[in-house]
């Protein structure tokens, strides 16, 4: 049950992620009203680093799957800002969102290798 709760969790953290990347600027969640540069690189590590975390704890077996996943949505959605006529993809942006995403991997694996029970948690894989 633990697994599928965490499953769901990552979705929904990608789906939010998803809308706050494409949707219009005037739109776009933000932790402040006027953001200054710290607070969106804050705001692009800890989106995906939390992603990353997520489907690495949702599908410990399958790290290619998280890796693609979430690295390549962090190219992929800053990608397509270039569609969106208020929006403009910055290579910053994706090293800021694949540097996030790493983290959250590693720090899934970091816990995996100091608590051994955690990869054992029962999953439909």
């Amino acid at each position: 049950m633990l697994h599928k709760i965490i499953a769901l969790l990552a979705w929904a953290c990608l789906a939010f992620i998803i809308y706050a990347t494409l949707t219009p600027a005037s739109l776009r969640p933000g932790l402040t009203e006027r953001e200054p540069g710290l607070v969106v690189l804050f705001e692009h590590v800890a989106a995906f680093g939390l992603l990353g975390f997520l489907f690495s704890m949702a599908h410990p077996r399958k790290q290619r799957f998280v890796c693609i996943t979430v690295l390549g949505s962090a190219l992929i959605l800053e990608l397509l800002q270039a569609v969106s006529p208020d929006r403009d993809p910055r290579i910053i942006d994706a090293v800021e969102k694949l540097v996030g995403g790493g983290l959250g991997i590693s720090a899934a694996q970091l816990l995996f290798l100091i608590v051994p029970s955690v990869p054992q948690l029962p999953h439909g894989e």
